[in-house]
């Protein structure tokens, strides 16, 4: 038996970038009625937010492994007991 586990999980590291993604649009959406500069704010916003999100995505991706190998356990084939 292994010590090393065979399929591993990776979760992403929490980031802030979602929020200034939504920030952006609340500011996109303000603008409607408040004018182009929050327009403008609002997409910049947007943009950094998303291209940071992306890179934060791509460097974690990169530390992934290629390949795993993975273990199968043999499930026995059984009939349904049904009671009654």
């Amino acid at each position: 038996m292994s010590s090393e586990p065979t399929e591993l999980i990776y979760t992403p590291r929490p980031t802030a970038a979602p929020i200034f993604i939504a920030a952006g649009i609340a500011c996109l959406a303000a603008a409607a009625w408040m004018g182009w500069v929050l327009a403008l704010i609002g997409a910049v916003i947007v943009v950094l937010g998303a291209a940071s999100w992306w890179r934060t995505a791509n460097d974690e991706i990169s530390r992934m492994r290629r390949e795993q190998r993975t273990d199968t356990a043999v499930i026995p084939a059984e009939p349904v007991k049904r009671d009654g």
